[in-house]
C-alpha cells in the first residue's frame, strides 16, 4: 500500500477542522506549531497518521473529519461559544450530541441578545471565506430600535464611524415599509462582522437595538428552521452563499 502523500502543514490543521489555512499560517510564524518535536516552519509538509503535530504544545489528532456545514437558528440567550464561566448556555448545547466532538467553528458570531442564522462547519477554509470581508458574503440584519430612528443618519453610518479604536461601517441600510414600528425597525447589511458592531453603532448616535436577528447570509436565507433548530446545508445551498 502506497504511503499517505505529505501535504502542507496549514492544509492538514484546515483539513482537522482545527482553523484555517490563513490562521494555521500565522500560528507558524508565531513558532507555536511543532512537527516530530521540531518547530515548524512555513512550507513544512506532514504526512497524515505519522507525523505528529502539535499546537501549543497540545497534539493535533490525526483523523479525517467529514465535512460538516450546519445552518443553526439561533434563539436569544445562548453565546457562541463552546464555554463561558458566566453562561450556561452555548449553541453547542443545540447540536446533535454525535456532532459536538467535531470541530465545528461558528462562522460570524452572534451576541448573546441576538438571534437568527448562523453557519458551523468543520471547514476552516470556509469559515474564513464566510466571515472575513475578502470573501464578499453580505449578512443581512432585521433590526427593530428603542425609539424613532432619524434617516437622515443613514449616510452617516455607510460612511462608517470610530468607535473604542475599531471602524465600524454598514454596507446598506433600508427602513421598513409596512406592519409595526415601521418607524423603528429597518435591515442592515454588513459586508464585515466586528463584535456588536450594529449595537455599538447604534449606541453611537444614542439609539439602542431592542431586537437584532440575522436573516440571510450572501444570497442564502435562513428558511424552515425553527427557533433553536440545525440542520446540513446542501452544496446548492452554499453557491448561493457565495452567489453575486
Amino acid at each position: 500500500m502506497p504511503e499517505p502523500e505529505a501535504i502542507r502543514l496549514q492544509k492538514y490543521l484546515s483539513e482537522q477542522g482545527y482553523c484555517s489555512r490563513r490562521k494555521a499560517e500565522t500560528l507558524i510564524e508565531e513558532g507555536v506549531v511543532t512537527i516530530n518535536g521540531k518547530t515548524a516552519q512555513l512550507g513544512d509538509k506532514v504526512v497524515t497518521g505519522k507525523d505528529i503535530v502539535k499546537v501549543e504544545g497540545q497534539r493535533v489528532n490525526a483523523r479525517k473529519l467529514k465535512r460538516w456545514v450546519l445552518m443553526l437558528n439561533k434563539p436569544k440567550g445562548y453565546i457562541c461559544s463552546h464555554s463561558d464561566p458566566h453562561n450556561s448556555k452555548t449553541i453547542y448545547q443545540l447540536v446533535p450530541p454525535e456532532l459536538v466532538s467535531d470541530k465545528l467553528i461558528c462562522c460570524g458570531r452572534l451576541d448573546k441578545e441576538s438571534e437568527g442564522m448562523l453557519i458551523l462547519t468543520t471547514d476552516g477554509d470556509l469559515a474564513q471565506r464566510i466571515t472575513h470581508p475578502s470573501g464578499g458574503v453580505i449578512k443581512r440584519y432585521r433590526v427593530k430600535l428603542s425609539r424613532k430612528f432619524d434617516t437622515e443618519l443613514i449616510p452617516k453610518l455607510i460612511k462608517g464611524i470610530k468607535r473604542d479604536g475599531e471602524f465600524l461601517q454598514a454596507k446598506k441600510i433600508v427602513m421598513a415599509t409596512k406592519g409595526q414600528d415601521v418607524d423603528r425597525r429597518l435591515e442592515v447589511h454588513l459586508e464585515q462582522g466586528r463584535k456588536r458592531e450594529i449595537r455599538r453603532m447604534f449606541e453611537a448616535f444614542g439609539y439602542f437595538v431592542d431586537k437584532l436577528e440575522r436573516f440571510q447570509m450572501g444570497n442564502l436565507p435562513m428558511k424552515g428552521i425553527p427557533r433553536g433548530g440545525i440542520r446540513e446545508v446542501t452544496n446548492k445551498e452554499l453557491d448561493f452563499l457565495f452567489s453575486k
